[in-house]
């Protein structure tokens, strides 16, 4: 087959998936470690054209999107010192401060601006505009970390019904209008459950989940929440897998129909996944999915 037939062969594999999906959300979570090309530049570029290319065919792409590695560089500009715990950045006032300003004035705008390169798609809030994200203090050892209380999703229902993609960043408030920063895995989740989206995706820097960590070929192409469930249990999932992990199982109980772990640094691993017959990396089956 000649390089136009496999482009038209690419197209005709894609149709039912688009006619599938056609209308549906989509949350996606990007992090600093889902990072393809040679560059940051690069993979943000790449990022937005698949982003961009979900919209024009009729799905409502929502962008998450966290920035720990910006907030450790800006802290230690500032010549603050960086303390974790269990993995968690400890936040006092001036943290708290700081990751707002990263969040929203830096990586938010970095994001919008590189899907809107392609059209004027994409709108930046924070979980502070219009109620969206509600929070509390998970534990006053780590200051302003928060835990979401509740997800009030109607600023994204009227940018979504205005064909607009919103781009997310992970900073919420409590009813007195105090700021907390907010695991974006977390997050990602929670508002796929409150937008019954279609698809929960997260970026990472794996290539999937795996049944032995040192053997790629142990790949795991799909599985259901209570298969993750035993893979955590048994510690086969661990570490800083665990939140997307949790996450997902929770989103798929509660209304999502599937969720991806994929390899972000692969050149448009979304339309990949989404597009294909083969697929790549990990699928979370929901209730919903396996019932078709």
């Amino acid at each position: 087959m000649d390089a136009a037939g496999v482009k038209a062969a690419v197209l005709v594999e894609a149709l039912p998936y688009i006619r599938r999906f056609a209308g549906k959300v989509v949350v996606v979570k990007y992090g600093g470690n889902a990072l393809a090309g040679t560059s940051e530049h690069d993979a943000l570029a790449l990022f937005a054209e698949d982003i961009v290319l979900m919209r024009l065919v009729g799905m409502r792409p929502v962008v998450v999107h966290g920035g720990g590695p910006q907030i450790s560089e800006m802290m230690a500009r500032l010549g603050k010192q960086t303390e974790f715990v269990d993995g968690l950045r400890v936040t006092d006032a001036e943290t708290v401060g700081i990751a707002r300003m990263v969040l929203k004035g830096q990586v938010n705008p970095q994001l919008v601006a590189a899907i809107n390169v392609h059209g004027n798609f994409a709108v930046g809030v924070s979980g502070v505009d219009g109620g969206l994200i509600r929070a509390e203090a998970r534990d006053p050892a780590l200051g302003y970390v928060g835990d979401v209380t509740s997800i009030d999703p109607g600023v994204l229902h009227g940018l979504l019904d205005d064909e607009f993609i919103p781009v997310i960043a992970t900073i919420g408030s409590d009813e007195t209008g105090q700021a907390y920063n907010i695991n974006a895995d977390t997050v990602a989740g929670r508002i796929a459950e409150a937008l019954q989206a279609e698809k929960l995706v997260y970026l990472t820097d794996i290539e999937g989940l795996r049944r032995d960590v040192g053997d790629a070929a142990s790949l795991i192409r799909q599985a259901d929440a209570d298969e993750l469930d035993a893979l955590v249990a048994d510690g086969t999932i661990a570490g800083g897998m665990i939140p997307k992990v949790a996450s997902c199982t929770h989103a798929v109980r509660h209304g999502v129909h599937n969720a991806h772990i994929l390899d972000g640094r692969i050149a448009h691993v979304l339309l990949l996944e989404i597009f294909t017959d083969s697929g790549i990396g990990t699928m979370i089956r929901g209730n919903q999915e396996a019932a078709r």
